[in-house]
């Protein structure tokens, strides 16, 4: 083999190795367990807040509220971390 048709052959394979890994970069973006646990606690969260005793003075409100507020800052930072 000739040394142009050599290095055309490598550059060839170093440029699917580049895609390669490119795409596999952007799986593994998209893969998020931490933010996939988090939802999935506070979704947890929120449900243990809707049964809890109502009476706790506002807080159980408030901090009902706020857990939605999280879920939803959650679910767009997955959403952003997946490239939607």
């Amino acid at each position: 083999m000739k040394t142009r048709s050599k290095v055309v052959v490598a550059a060839s394979v170093l440029g699917a190795l580049a895609i390669g890994v490119g795409i596999g970069v952007g799986v593994a973006e998209a893969a998020q367990p931490h933010m996939t646990n988090a939802l999935s606690d506070l979704q947890a969260a929120r449900s243990e807040l809707s049964v809890a005793i109502p009476d706790k003075g506002g807080h159980r409100v408030a901090a009902l509220s706020l857990v939605n507020q999280a879920i939803t800052q959650v679910q767009a930072g997955i959403a952003v971390g997946a490239g939607m």
